[in-house]
């Protein structure tokens, strides 16, 4: 993609995410992902009703009466967006690729997350760490993430999210919200994900195309691994195979969503030809 376009097409994403953060998610994002405790503030004369637990024995032992510790909610977080760059997000059958959703999704939370003053970093992966932006504030910032999004060009096409989930435990010292952006066609990352929750509050954002829960019936059709890059040629006109095809997408459901529930993840799954805005909405007032 020539520069030219790029700027257009990041032009583009900030009038409709930036939009769509100021009219839309500013209070149900505010609510939904609160500050990492309370700050000490000031304290003040102990007024009837005031929580005695509140009471500085120190200040109110120098002047003789009651004082109370008054504490606010510290607001500004540390947010990573953890973006799947494997070769699957390259996959859709609607007007719409698995990759467009991912880059809207990440710029929608991004400019939320600076309106409410957090820092904001990303993590791109496929099967390795590609690409580490420390969290930083700004729309500046805002902007070269959202052309990364749009530029950028994986070394690799495979998927390992127990690798990108074990990074982000190891480089992000503090406790901080964390998207994982990706369509979690992956295996065996139920420990890393449990742990990374312990730590951080993750947040699973699932991209899916609806091709990709049941198979046609279009004859023989030569298909290509978009991760491994090999080819196999399907009978889809055979009832049986379009019924194996159906019940494994119907097994790795319930395979992910029991690994959610397992590691106490909030997850949402988001097909290409939905809207983002109403799966968001739903999320942020679940959390709320």
């Amino acid at each position: 993609m020539e520069t030219t376009d790029i700027l257009k097409r990041v032009r583009q994403i900030e009038i409709k995410t930036r939009g769509l953060s100021s009219n839309i998610f500013a209070g149900e994002y505010h609510s939904a992902f609160k500050g990492r405790g309370m700050t000490f503030s000031e304290v003040r004369e102990y007024q009837y009703g005031d929580d005695i637990r509140t009471i500085d024995w120190n200040v109110t032992a120098r002047f003789n009466h009651p004082y109370i510790k008054v504490f606010e909610e510290e607001r500004e977080m540390t947010v990573m967006l953890l973006i799947d760059v494997s070769g699957s997000r390259e996959f859709g059958t609607t007007w719409r690729f698995k990759k467009n959703m991912i880059t809207e999704i990440a710029a929608v939370l991004a400019f939320s997350a600076i309106q409410n003053n957090d820092k904001t970093g990303v993590i791109f992966f496929s099967d390795r760490i590609e690409k580490f932006i420390p969290p930083k504030k700004g729309k500046k910032h805002i902007l070269h993430i959202i052309r990364e999004l749009i530029s950028f060009t994986p070394e690799e096409r495979e998927t390992n999210l127990s690798e990108v989930l074990r990074y982000l435990t190891n480089a992000i010292k503090k406790r901080c919200t964390t998207f994982v952006i990706s369509d979690f066609l992956d295996e065996q990352f139920e420990d890393a994900l449990k742990i990374a929750n312990q730590k951080h509050d993750v947040v699973a954002l699932r991209i899916f195309d609806p091709r990709e829960t049941l198979l046609p019936d279009i004859g023989f059709v030569k298909f290509k691994d978009a991760e491994t890059g090999g080819f196999q040629w399907v009978n889809t006109s055979s009832k049986k195979t379009r019924d194996a095809f159906n019940q494994w997408w119907l097994d790795n459901e319930k395979r992910i969503n029991s690994t959610f529930t397992k590691c106490g993840v909030d997850n949402v799954a988001i097909a290409t030809d939905e809207d983002y805005v109403k799966s968001l909405m739903s999320l942020f007032k679940k959390r709320s």
